[in-house]
């Protein structure tokens, strides 16, 4: 049996008692952790941010919050090497990883320069001018900026484990708020490894920083009006949260991402033989296949004149043919698999639904021409281009693989 998680609470790693559930390489079906929360304090929680971690930060100016943060990030980036490691077994490409956790680092590098750049070196923020409220100058008003004595919840999805965290980690920790992550749980294991790393630093604070690693059953019940929860995912689970009591009357605030619309549209006055073709072209076979599609932002529907469909087929279609599908630890692979077994499923059931009022233009969606890798015990599912039938609506157009 594969170790289990542990969460990082109230200044110690917890671990569960009992086995937990199991996580699968997400090429090899070969099981990697397990996780389980059962068993964890997360009013403890809750306090140990509020009480220690965020007096501690608040204490910080702006400069000393930027300063850790790029510390924070050079630190990450000496061990980047041994989370592109444990990339591999969520489905990622070098590329992929590269997205993942260069950008993750990127981005504490660049909210520490921000913190420096456009904050004072002080825990207020001065909104505006004085404002003369009376005639003799005595009755005055100014507005400002300081942190809250709450906490920041980020709940995440499994496509982006390590940047999703630091995302809303960097800002978060700028404006005094200590954090608890809880991530995804089928890519948990690499976000556990990067607390880790954090936590083992000492760059931050004791209690800036935790992890719920398993079911956040009963957090948001322990959140007040100065709590804030920001949630990646489905559209489902966003309305489950939306409705908790301290959300609805309790006054934490929810912000939500989920389950996105975009599009590319290619442009009537646009032809075959211009780069601006190739360029669209290229630009929707890269979202497809970057993270196997499984981004909040990749394209999701692409829309041409009726009279450019087939070309743009074609051309996709070429482009597509030359990608390979398989298990991401071979250099030639291009394209990974999903995440997950149950996230395969979900894909090749919303393609069953768009297939109502579409056709198959390139891919199968039930099977998967692969470099190398188990077809069964892997997550795979090749690039998939549908058509819309005439006359349907546009929001079965096109669809691919992921999330």
């Amino acid at each position: 049996m594969s170790a289990l998680l542990e969460s990082y609470a109230a200044g110690r790693w917890f671990r569960a008692a009992d086995d937990g559930e199991p996580l699968l390489d997400a090429a090899t079906g070969e099981e990697v952790a397990r996780i389980s929360s059962r068993g964890l304090d997360v009013a403890a929680m809750v306090r140990h941010a509020k009480d220690t971690g965020g007096p501690a930060l608040r204490s910080l100016t702006f400069h000393e919050r930027a300063g850790l943060l790029k510390a924070l990030a050079k630190h990450l980036l000496e061990r980047k090497e041994e989370l592109y490691a444990l990339s591999v077994r969520t489905g990622a490409t070098a590329r992929d990883t590269a997205v993942d956790v260069d950008g993750g680092i990127g981005t504490l590098f660049s909210y520490g320069s921000k913190g420096v750049r456009e904050l004072p070196n002080d825990t207020v923020v001065l909104d505006g001018g004085l404002e003369r409220l009376g005639k003799g100058g005595t009755f005055a008003g100014q507005h400002l900026y300081t942190s809250r004595p709450g906490v920041a919840v980020q709940i995440n999805a499994f496509n982006f484990p390590v940047w999703g965290m630091l995302e809303k980690l960097g800002p978060a920790f700028l404006a005094g708020l200590p954090t608890i992550v809880k991530p995804a749980s089928q890519t948990a294991y690499l976000t556990e490894l990067a607390v880790r790393y954090i936590i083992e630093s000492g760059i931050l604070p004791e209690g800036t920083l935790q992890l719920l690693a398993g079911s956040a059953r009963g957090l948001l019940d322990e959140l007040t009006i100065q709590d804030s929860v920001a949630f990646t995912g489905s559209a489902h689970t966003a309305g489950i949260l939306r409705r908790h009591p301290n959300v609805l009357d309790g006054g934490v605030a929810l912000n939500v991402e989920a389950d996105s619309l975009n599009c590319s549209i290619l442009g009537p006055d646009v032809r075959p033989d211009d780069p601006e073709f190739d360029l669209f072209v290229k630009g929707v076979v890269t979202e497809m296949t970057v993270k196997a599609g499984q981004k909040c932002t990749a394209i999701r529907r692409v829309l041409v004149p009726t009279g450019l469909a087939g070309q743009v087929v074609d051309a996709l279609a070429d482009r597509l043919g030359k990608v390979g599908v398989g298990d991401p630890r071979n250099d030639a692979v291009r394209m990974g698999p999903l995440a997950s077994l149950g996230q395969r499923e979900e894909v090749r059931k919303a393609v069953e639904a768009l297939l109502a009022g579409s056709e198959v233009a390139f891919g199968d969606p039930k099977g998967a021409a692969l470099l190398d890798g188990d077809p069964e015990r892997g997550a795979f599912m090749t690039p998939l281009v549908l058509r819309a039938r005439p006359g349907r609506s546009s929001r079965t157009t096109w669809s691919r693989s992921g999330r």
